[in-house]
């Protein structure tokens, strides 16, 4: 197995340091609007669709961009840097708030869903913070930089859903032009955060040299069994919180609870998500990635338990609370594996087809997540409980393969 060291074990985590720092900000600011698009994008297409079963599509069209965008942004990345990609991303998310509230106007489903396509541009471009924090740190530091780079989350967790409340809570209007000034706030976050990607300095990869080694195929990097399993469970912990959440704004206000309620529970189980981060990096230093990506998959399947005992709101806040902290243990600790397991080389390849693959499964999550909730059952609460019964076999599955490659001999480097 090859690792990344894109500096040595002894050198200064300066420059990592003040990357971390720009990337923490970009994420509390610009990905405010992922948590909250997620609260009104279901309950919006619940009004505009043509059929129920469809009302969580736009947060699939969201997952999709960002699975379609990954393999072409990773290859942007490698070649001209990571600012060129971020920037790429942040527009993006700007147009793709600015049409769908385009689409809200017109009321359009079809082009409320296109503005959702581009909104995952940003998506993907997000997700890639936790892999460019990862470029300037020592060996020791990396682990700790992209958990620290997740807890930029927090802030994010706080101002998405609550300027959804804040906007929402005193309108009366009930047509689906009372989130249009939703998006019209999502497209300013992304304004206001473009300028901060200036401030951050990573290195271009440099280009390899005429005849140097090219590192591994895509499909020689998948039969590595860390990479492998790492992707496996990126791929079940993403998806799981992606289904389970995605349905929660129609749970809470199928139950009868308010939009503001909806928005409080989507605050606390994104804040769950993140502030585990501040020591989610020492915990893996120190007990090793494997173990933690356990103890995220046993937490997520008490997230399911919990939210089967009932619809109260205390049931929805506790379930949806460890599941922002099974995602947070789970996402973070794939990650690691991932990040060690890799060249430099290989870089773009290995990120990119990873994030393609872990987001081609959010999308059917999140279209699936429509499909339980609103046409699998005859109330609200079946729809609910055939959400959180559907995620046993894949937290099997992730559990499975993580059990394999721990009881796999060890192999020399």
């Amino acid at each position: 197995m090859t690792t990344s060291a894109p500096t040595s074990a002894t050198a200064s985590d300066a420059l990592a340091k003040r990357n971390v720092a720009v990337l923490v900000l970009c994420q509390a600011v610009m990905g405010a609007q992922i948590p909250l698009v997620f609260v009104v994008a279901g309950l919006a297409g619940q009004q505009l669709s043509p059929y129920a079963c469809l009302a969580t599509l736009p947060v699939s069209m969201v997952v999709l961009g960002s699975m379609t965008t990954a393999p072409w942004l990773s290859n942007v990345m490698q070649t001209y840097g990571r600012r060129v990609g971020f920037v790429i991303g942040t527009l993006g998310g700007m147009a793709g708030a600015g049409m769908a509230a385009w689409g809200l106007t017109l009321d359009s489903f079809l082009v409320f869903l296109f503005g959702s396509y581009l909104t995952g541009i940003y998506m993907s471009a997000n997700g890639f913070y936790r892999f460019a924090a990862a470029d300037t740190a020592s060996e020791s530091f990396r682990p700790k930089a992209i958990s620290y780079v997740m807890a930029g989350g927090l802030a994010s967790a706080i101002i998405g859903p609550q300027l959804v409340s804040f906007i929402t809570a005193a309108d009366p209007d009930q047509t689906v032009m009372r989130f249009f000034n939703v998006y019209v706030a999502a497209a300013l976050l992304n304004a206001v955060g473009l300028v901060l990607f200036f401030a951050l300095k990573i290195p271009k990869p440099p280009k390899p040299a005429t005849g140097a080694e090219a590192g591994r195929s895509r499909a020689e990097l998948l039969r590595d069994p860390t990479i492998a399993v790492a992707i496996i469970c990126g791929m079940v912990t993403y998806s799981l919180m992606n289904l389970v959440m995605t349905s929660t704004p129609l749970a809470v206000v199928g139950c009868g609870y308010s939009t503001s309620d909806a928005s409080n529970v989507v605050t606390s189980h994104v804040l769950a998500m993140f502030a585990p981060s501040f020591f989610t990096g020492h915990v893996i230093a120190r007990f090793g990635a494997k173990k933690v990506v356990a103890l995220g998959l046993v937490i997520l399947g008490f997230a399911g338990v919990v939210a089967l005992t009932g619809v109260e709101l205390l049931n929805f806040y506790a379930a949806l609370v460890l599941l922002g902290i099974g995602w947070n243990f789970g996402f973070i600790g794939a990650t690691a594996m991932l990040a060690s397991a890799h060249s430099p080389q290989e870089r773009g390849r290995v990120q990119g087809m990873n994030d393609a693959i872990v987001f081609g499964c959010v999308t059917l999550a999140s279209l699936a997540s429509g499909g339980l909730m609103n046409c699998s059952g005859g109330d609200v609460v079946e729809g609910w409980s055939a959400v959180n019964v559907a995620m046993v076999p894949f937290l099997a599955l992730a559990g499975g393969a993580l059990v394999w490659l721990m009881r796999r001999p060890a192999v020399a480097a």
